[in-house]
């Protein structure tokens, strides 16, 4: 892969220096104002050139022309900036991860960039457990954005004090403008996309081998079956596994279908085969429409615009609909020559059914990925299902006589019966005043709120496998559970902003303001108890048995803060900038709640001193800054939670974690240095930023004796450092009246370390996986260190037992077998326009390394599910495993136990590095045709643009490790997006049309 990278980005480059060296004598006019106004912490517009500190700014184009709709605008940044890791999974309205120049945070689920709209920040909170209910940036209509401006290190964030740890992503909306001469504009856009399964991201099963683990049964003349009634063959359809009989068409073998009366099998065996529609035929195909409506007229000083997306969309799992409509308005309007106001707000209102299950436990997909029999046909399961009037009529039964499941439900009756629905309603809005006293002072104040409000509901059908369920979490077969949550977060600022000449050649401008915030959290869960009273019900009232108290959480915090800059300017090529924020939080103690961060950011513009014809731009940049991080809600003082009555008194236990009085704010202090350069009439351009971070103090659970009488205590301990490179590169190898062809390349190489940890414990455990692997920060190690068992080696070689031919494996389970960090991340976007009105591009997104563990091979080896579990005499024979045995020779021996499931592969002999993965990959993340009706045609109409585009998302993976699944599918967010391979859904290869109209 190393070589092949490298090759293509050779020839790549190579040819388009030559290109760009032949063609430069044609670009006579040099650009002005070459690296433009972006918008930077706070909201404040800053010429780029003065920035001292590394920013990457993507333009709303680049981040929605070139793809299908996914529904959440984090997942469009993929590949686009150079040190942005972005993880987006296939679950259904799912979470889409950010992290910015690596971890570094041991607690707060890995770290999560503030995002913020037009200088206010709002939650981008992700919400995982059972379901991925998606990150809150999904929230916003990608559309409504005119630019994402990334600030990835400490001296760009700086202004955002405690929240700006993790890095920042400032987001400007999109301002009104004037329509066909002068008149109201109109924009409506269309977008129609279809998902197709990626079938090397689902499970290639294997066709010889049915039902069972081995020869167990009661069948003399062949163990492989139970005896049926009529002395045939019978199927242990109790079983969840398909290590049983070779198939045989002309062997009749009682099955599932046999004993279910609304299967056309009923009453008699039939041919023992593979099924013609395996799981793969489960899925549907997915569908999704966004349609929009921008209103809009103004001018630079004056404007309106006012929004409406529609967002519909199906899923891969039936009875999955997601419905979205955002309304969204913005009003700039200039009152008098001084004073200036903006109003925003944005209104979303989603309702969501039928997302997908995540993780091991009654995930139907984990079934299909482990635990399976590949005789078992989907299309009977769904003609039985409706046949009967949606009863959970299993494949699975327990009993010739008893048709409940035994482990698994029918799929669905499943999704159909036992789905999952929420509904979220999200509003952001900020208003502001603006009052210029003159061209040297102004002040801006200005007040936003973000507020949500959300509710969950879970159902089990009647009918439903035997399992947990509910507050009290004790088995039930039927049920529901609801859980409300709202949030909020208000800000109130008080911006002063000044600008004067200090002297012919050198001034400063800069503000000086000050910030309060309070924000706070609630829910309430509560469920029913014993399962449902009547049947279809979904009511708490409708408990059979006696309701438990719910579980309610209140939580509210507050901050106060002052903040100032100033920015130097000398001759126009030398930039000095200072700041300072402090920050006082509800959240820790008196004494430690009261902390300061500075930043000292330097740029110099080498381009005005070398007189070059060739070169345009040239700037060098050093900075160095502090920011920080305050904690959660309750980490000081503990609080218990009331648990049941006992003799009319209320039972209160204490928490599991104690809470610690003295907590410090996390610190996070960082070097970072720049160069950045156009040349060639702009035809040629780089960015490199090289960065070194230090974060310390973090506020983490560590791990206690329960001696102690508590799981864990709150302490301020752990240092990460990460350093690494970011390289951003622009092309431009040809361009002429015809044709132009640009290439734009990002790659970042992040490297981490957790330097210590705490006096009293050298790991500590971040997360834990189906089959005894975990996840852990490890002190001298990158975070994410995957622990499991391993195999036992001889001089670099695994040792196989000889009497067994199995690997020897050790005993403990913390040895280290994998991390989830990977070594560098990158991103290469080609843009081919040919005249003025047809365009073509494509997007390259690669990770190189980082390791995952499959859960899915791990079981489904063993069950014998796939294909390579049946080939020759795997299952008769058994296999020579390379390796040696203990006294250094060549193993020779072949596995023992073949017939019986587990023996050759998979968790039961084999330790857990067998199932631990390269997570690299190469995908074809984007493509797009774009043709635009010429100006000729639409000149004597209402129409000021008109263009159909055809796109693509994730239409291939060039290049993987991980068997079946896709490296980027995950649970959740956070924490839960990496490192794990459970359960996953296959990924689509999504196919769109846009259609845009402009009046």
């Amino acid at each position: 892969m190393k070589k092949l990278t490298t090759s293509v980005l050779v020839v790549v480059l190579s040819s388009s220096f030559a290109m760009v060296n032949a063609q430069q004598k044609k670009d006579t006019i040099k650009t002005k104002n070459i690296e433009g106004v972006v918008i930077t912490a706070l909201g404040i517009k800053r010429e780029k050139k003065s920035l001292g500190y590394a920013s990457q700014e993507v333009k709303g184009g680049a981040l929605t022309d070139g793809t299908t709709k996914t529904g959440n605008a984090a997942a469009l940044l993929s590949g686009k900036a150079a040190g942005v890791q972005i993880n987006s999974n296939n679950n259904f309205g799912g979470s889409t991860n950010i992290v910015i120049r690596g971890y570094k945070q041991l607690g707060g689920n890995g770290g999560s960039p503030l995002v913020v709209i037009d200088g206010s920040p709002i939650s981008n909170t992700y919400v995982s457990g059972d379901y991925d209910l998606g990150n809150f940036l999904s929230d916003l209509n990608p559309d409504d954005i005119a630019s994402m401006n990334i600030l990835k290190g400490a001296a760009a964030s700086a202004l955002y004090g405690e929240r700006a740890l993790n890095g920042v992503i400032v987001i400007e909306t999109k301002k009104g403008r004037n329509g066909k001469n002068g008149s109201w504009g109109v924009t409506l856009s269309t977008d129609v996309n279809f998902g197709f399964i990626d079938k090397s991201t689902f499970p290639t099963y294997q066709t010889r081998y049915g039902a069972g683990y081995g020869p167990y049964y009661s069948m003399k003349s062949n163990p492989f079956f139970d005896e049926g009634p009529d002395g045939k063959p019978m199927a242990p359809f109790g079983e969840d596994a398909s290590y049983g009989a070779e198939f045989d068409p002309n062997l009749l073998v009682w099955q599932w279908g046999s004993f279910d009366k609304f299967s056309s099998h009923y009453g008699k065996p039939y041919a023992w085969t593979a099924a013609k529609n395996g799981p793969i035929t489960f899925f549907d195909t997915p569908f999704t429409t966004s349609n929009s409506i921008t209103l809009e007229k103004g001018n630079a000083k004056n404007n309106f615009m006012l929004s409406y997306n529609n967002f519909l969309s199906t899923g891969l799992m039936p009875n999955s609909k997601q419905k979205k409509n955002t309304f969204s308005a913005r009003i700039n309007y200039q009152l008098t020559d001084k004073l200036s106001a903006s109003v925003y707000s944005t209104l979303t209102l989603e309702d969501t059914r039928g997302r997908n299950k995540t993780g091991y436990s009654d995930n139907l997909v984990t079934g299909f990925r482990e635990w399976w029999q590949t005789n078992v046909d989907l299309q009977e399961l769904k003609d039985v299902y409706f046949k009967s009037g949606g009863l959970n009529r299993t494949w699975n039964r327990s009993s010739v006589d008893d048709g409940s499941p035994a482990y698994w439900n029918n799929p669905y009756f499943q999704v159909y019966q036992n789905y999952e629905s929420d509904g979220r309603t999200r509003n952001f809005s900020y208003a502001q005043v603006k009052y210029n006293f003159n061209k040297n002072f102004g002040l801006l104040a200005k007040v936003s709120n973000d507020f949500y409000n959300m509710l969950v509901e879970q159902r089990l059908a009647d009918g439903s496998l035997t399992q947990a369920f509910g507050v009290s979490g004790r088995n039930a077969s039927s049920g529901y559970w609801r859980q409300n949550r709202t949030g909020f977060e208000t800000n109130f600022d008080v911006i002063g902003n000044y600008k004067f000449d200090i002297s012919g050649k050198l001034n400063v401008q800069g503000i000086v303001g000050g910030n309060v915030r309070r924000s706070g959290y609630e829910s309430l869960t509560t469920s029913t108890e014993g399962g449902l009273a009547v049947p279809g019900i979904y009511a708490i009232s409708n408990s059979k048995g006696q309701v438990l108290d719910p579980v309610e959480y209140y939580a509210r915090s507050a901050s106060a803060s002052a903040y100032a800059s100033a920015s130097f300017a000398y001759d126009n090529f030398l930039f000095v900038d200072a700041t300072y924020r402090i920050d006082k939080s509800s959240n820790l103690p008196k004494g430690n709640n009261v902390y300061g961060y500075p930043s000292f950011t330097g740029a110099l513009l080498l381009s005005d001193l070398i007189q070059k014809d060739w070169l345009n731009y040239l700037k060098l940049r050093a900075n160095y800054a502090e920011v920080g991080s305050s904690t959660g809600n309750y980490n000081l003082v503990n609080t218990f939670s009331k648990n049941g009555i006992f003799r009319d008194q209320a039972l209160f236990f204490a928490p599991s974690t104690l809470a610690n009085p003295n907590l410090k704010p996390e610190r996070s202090k960082e070097v970072e240095l720049g160069i950045e350069s156009k040349m060639f009439n702009n035809r040629f351009g780089f960015d490199v930023a090289v960065y070194r971070t230090k974060t310390f103090d973090q506020i983490i659970n560590l791990p206690v004796s329960n001696a102690s009488g508590y799981n864990a205590v709150v302490v301020n301990a752990g240092e990460i450092d990460n350093k690494g490179v970011e390289i951003q590169m622009n092309l431009t190898p040809i361009k002429t009246s015809a044709f132009t062809w640009d290439i734009s390349v990002n790659w970042a190489k992040n490297i981490n370390k957790l330097v210590s940890l705490h006096p009293d414990a050298k790991v500590l455990r971040l997360d834990a996986y189906q089959g005894g692997v975990s996840l852990n920060a490890v002190e001298g190690q990158a975070y994410g260190v995957l622990y499991g068992t391993d195999y036992v080696y001889q001089d670099g070689q695994k040792v196989v037992d000889p009497k067994t031919g199995r690997y020897l494996k050790t005993t403990e389970s913390n040895k280290e077998i994998g991390n989830i960090t990977p070594d560098w991340t990158g991103g290469i976007r080609n843009n081919f326009k040919f005249g003025k009105n047809f365009s073509m591009g494509f997007l390259i997104d690669v990770q190189h390394g980082g390791s995952i563990f499959s859960t899915d091979m791990y079981y489904g080896l063993a069950t014998g599910l796939y294909q390579e579990t049946a080939v020759g005499d795997y299952r008769t024979k058994g296999v020579v495993h390379p390796g040696v045995n203990p006294d250094g020779k060549p193993n020779q021996t072949y596995t023992a136990g073949a017939q019986a499931f587990g023996n050759v592969d998979g968790y039961r002999r084999m330790p857990n590095k067998r199932f631990v993965y390269d997570a690299s990959y190469i995908k074809l993340r984007e493509a797009n045709i774009t043709y635009k009706l010429p100006k000729y045609l639409i000149a004597n109409t209402f129409l000021e643009e008109a263009k159909i585009s055809l796109v693509g998302r994730n239409l291939w993976i060039i290049y993987k490790n991980l068997p079946y699944a896709d490296p980027e599918g995950s649970s959740g967010g956070g924490l839960q997006s990496r490192g794990s391979s459970v359960g996953v859904l296959p990924t689509t290869r999504d196919i769109g049309v846009n259609v845009t109209l402009k009046f």
